[in-house]
């Protein structure tokens, strides 16, 4: 018990940093997935529910591109505490008030914690392990989205099996965000302040060769592609005959598939090369995207959640890994660019989705759309390594 409260004990950050992502990510997050279905039935409509995600991505986006401008540690402590308590507070706001306007604040607010508590708490995190090699460690932190994912509907959907509603998952959710938040701003903290050597280095537009402008554009495809089934898979599965009631299941499978995703993905990617495994995950997401488009039927869109969780993980800590690889000594603007190119891709997906939902009367039209943005996100790498200079990556 003694080596859990030790903060400098592996074993304690990474437990901290998985609490971490499921308050940031869980809560804030995913949790408004798992329960749209409850929600659409008494309170949204799906054209603001498109809405309330894309500005909840939007609010991610400017909390990630102000956490990788933010060097010093101990500034990044006081980021993270914040995040930490916003993620909570905007989370309960939604249990108790059914204003839009007080939705739509609460959800930028929660899109900017989730990125304090992920992003920053990931800094954090891997600035305190105390090991040689760290990536086996960080696989294992990332994993924590796929925990986040599965922890935040089992509670959900609990609550709704009990006779609860949609208000009292919100309430609850965010009690059980408040007591992981106590050990995870504990661990991931320092006794005393932090002295750092920030080394600067000079702008290098030479990062940028053409194919890093294709990964760029290529993450921005993989942005899109993520977002739509984040927002509304399990309302997806419940809207195909016969298979109401089996959107959460589908949920919570890609949370399962979630977990392990990073660390089969990276193992991969040093095997095979970065730019292959990518191409391959980018193509098992694009089939998964599409079966509920062309079958109703029951285990074909189970597949459809597992290709999803198994996938979107691991994209992620591809691209970011690979761009970390590319960028050098310039790590800061490669990254910047990356993340605002796959955070457009996620505001724009669930408004021009809910467009085509109202439009067309169904979610097919927007999900082709998704997967033809996905194969060109593929297109783009097949051209692109052609102007890969470095095959081995």
């Amino acid at each position: 018990m003694n080596r859990l409260l030790d903060r400098e004990n592996n074993l304690s950050i990474i437990i901290a940093g998985m609490f971490a992502i499921i308050i940031g990510l869980g809560v804030a997050r995913f949790a408004f997935t798992s329960l749209l279905p409850a929600m659409l039935d008494s309170y949204l409509t799906i054209t603001f529910a498109g809405i309330l995600a894309s500005l909840n991505f939007a609010g991610y986006l400017s909390g990630s591109i102000l956490s990788i401008f933010i060097k010093d540690i101990n500034q990044k402590v006081i980021l993270f505490r914040a995040g930490i308590f916003l993620a909570i507070t905007s989370t309960l706001v939604l249990s108790i008030s059914q204003s839009d306007t007080v939705w739509v604040i609460a959800r930028i607010i929660a899109g900017f914690a989730g990125a304090m508590a992920f992003v920053v708490g990931s800094a954090i995190v891997m600035m305190k392990l105390k090991m040689e090699s760290k990536t086996k460690a960080m696989g294992i932190h990332f994993s924590g989205i796929g925990v986040s994912i599965l922890t935040t509907d089992l509670i959900s959907r609990y609550i709704l099996s009990t006779g609860g509603t949609w208000q009292h998952s919100w309430t609850v959710l965010s009690i059980f965000a408040l007591v992981l938040s106590f050990y995870s701003m504990y661990i991931l903290s320092f006794d005393k302040k932090v002295n750092q050597n920030v080394v600067k280095h000079k702008f290098d537009s030479s990062i940028f060769t053409p194919f890093v402008i294709i990964l760029i554009m290529a993450y921005f495809t993989e942005g899109v592609g993520f977002v739509v089934q984040a927002t509304f898979l399990p309302d997806i599965i419940n809207n195909l005959p016969g298979l109401e009631g089996y959107g959460n299941l589908t949920w919570t499978l890609v949370g399962l598939a979630g977990i392990p995703s990073c660390i089969i993905w990276m193992r991969l990617a040093h095997k095979y090369g970065s730019v292959n495994i990518i191409i391959i995950a980018l193509f098992l997401q694009m089939i998964g995207i599409l079966i509920p488009t062309f079958t109703n039927n029951l285990y074909f869109n189970f597949l459809s959640g597992i290709f999803y969780g198994g996938t979107f993980v691991g994209l992620v800590a591809l691209f970011m890994n690979l761009g970390g690889q590319l960028a050098k000594h310039n790590p800061v603007v490669l990254m910047g660019a990356l993340t605002t190119s796959y955070g457009i891709g996620q505001v724009i997906a669930p408004l021009y989705s809910v467009y085509m939902i109202d439009k067309f009367g169904n979610y097919n039209y927007a999900l082709y759309l998704t997967a033809f943005i996905v194969l060109g996100g593929i297109v783009l790498l097949l051209f692109g390594k052609r102007y890969q200079t470095d095959k081995s990556l």
